[in-house]
């Protein structure tokens, strides 16, 4: 098995594999895997599936069990509503939910690959072009040594938003720009007003803008991510921005002190443009597949882009387990598993997206709706995503 990509989801996959007898072929285009990013959201469908590869341990060392997701009012800085997740969500759904920094989940990952003599790992290669045929699928990638080929029984696309496998596959469509810009960074959080940094995801809700904050690095850092209306677009999400840049897209008329004051604390940022692209009807072409955001991008306001990539990971290769012989078979029975789900979930993220930017009385319509469900409400309008299960043990190959 080969796969192009070893972000998250190329890394998961490549763990899933081969604990149902597959070896396999990870191609990264960049030199050294680092520390890309900042604070990820891991939800029960995603916790379980990572516990299940044996990475529970040293994601917890890292990871922080958030209280509650609370909820504020950005002008007044009101708590709307507070959702349970801690001993909660453990309770109803059988696995943790952690926040923890992107770096510390990817060198988990990438431990638990090197680890293994069933992995190879291939940094500095790009895949370029890829060809089926009836023993499988031959690989083009471009190193500093130059071309490098290689032959496998399926190639397995993890290459992101910017896929170049989803072209060739034939979909031409563009990354679409929502016209709105996120801007992260995060900062000890001894510097933090101790009530911004209690083990809680906190979410406020404002107009044109939104932000979210929470613990990292077991506890040491806050993560934040401030998202607003911009016209600024670029690929990549590593664009260097400042404290000048950041803090007026946040006025004080519409910002209540306690958010402008942490938004005020780090003297650098990084900035990203914000793009999705639609669904599809079909994410493989004979033993080629898409998976993570190659095949569904999610923006970033349900915090289920990696717990989804998580996902098609498990069942990917529980697909080619029960099909080791038959990859063009088992893709489309992956696809046909996840479709449907993805797309509800990428749904869901994009209303998010509206509701947290409405305007001042849409905006407190809203929070009268939000406040009245309450938060045990709130929580089971989330079930049937964290409920999720990966499919039961396959036979190996």
């Amino acid at each position: 098995m080969i796969v192009a990509g070893a972000g998250i989801a190329g890394l998961t996959a490549a763990l899933a594999l081969v604990r149902f007898g597959f070896r396999v072929t990870v191609l990264e285009q960049a030199e050294r895997l680092e520390e890309t990013g900042a604070g990820i959201q891991l939800s029960p469908n995603a916790s379980r599936v990572l516990i299940e590869l044996g990475l529970g341990e040293r994601l917890q060392e890292h990871a922080v069990v958030p209280e509650a997701l609370r909820v504020h009012d950005a002008a007044t800085g009101r708590a709307i509503v507070r959702m349970p997740l801690g001993p909660e969500i453990e309770r109803r759904h059988g696995a943790p939910y952690w926040s923890i920094h992107r770096g510390d989940l990817q060198a988990a990952l990438a431990a638990a690959v090197a680890a293994r003599g069933d992995i190879s790992l291939k940094l500095g290669m790009r895949v370029e072009d890829f060809e089926t045929h009836g023993k499988g699928v031959s690989v083009a990638a471009r190193g500093r040594s130059g071309i490098w080929h290689e032959h496998g029984s399926a190639l397995i696309a993890a290459d992101g938003l910017w896929s170049l496998a989803r072209g060739r596959l034939g979909f031409r469509d563009e990354p679409r720009f929502s016209s709105r810009v996120a801007f992260r960074a995060v900062v000890p959080a001894r510097d933090v007003a101790s009530d911004l940094r209690e083990p809680m995801i906190h979410l406020w809700l404002g107009r044109n803008a939104h932000l979210v904050h929470y613990p990292v690095k077991a506890g040491d850092l806050v993560n934040i991510v401030a998202i607003t209306a911009d016209d600024w677009q670029a690929a990549g999400w590593s664009e260097p921005a400042g404290r000048a840049e950041v803090l007026p897209r946040f006025p004080a008329e519409r910002w209540a002190a306690p958010a402008r004051a942490l938004l005020a604390l780090p003297d650098s940022w990084l900035k990203w443009a914000l793009y999705d692209r639609p669904a599809l009807s079909r994410w493989s072409q004979g033993a080629v597949a898409l998976i993570g955001d190659a095949a569904h991008p999610m923006l970033p306001y349900l915090a289920q882009g990696a717990a989804m990539a998580i996902e098609d990971s498990a069942v990917l290769a529980d697909a080619l387990a029960r099909r080791p012989d038959d990859a063009a078979a088992a893709f489309r029975a992956y696809c046909f598993a996840r479709r449907a789900r993805t797309r509800r979930v990428q749904q869901l993220a994009a209303r998010n997206g509206t509701l947290y930017h409405l305007p001042r009385l849409a905006g407190l319509a809203r929070n009268m709706a939000m406040r009245a469900m309450g938060g045990t409400h709130l929580l089971r309008h989330h079930d049937w995503i964290y409920a999720w299960q990966p499919p039961p043990a396959a036979p190996t190959t």
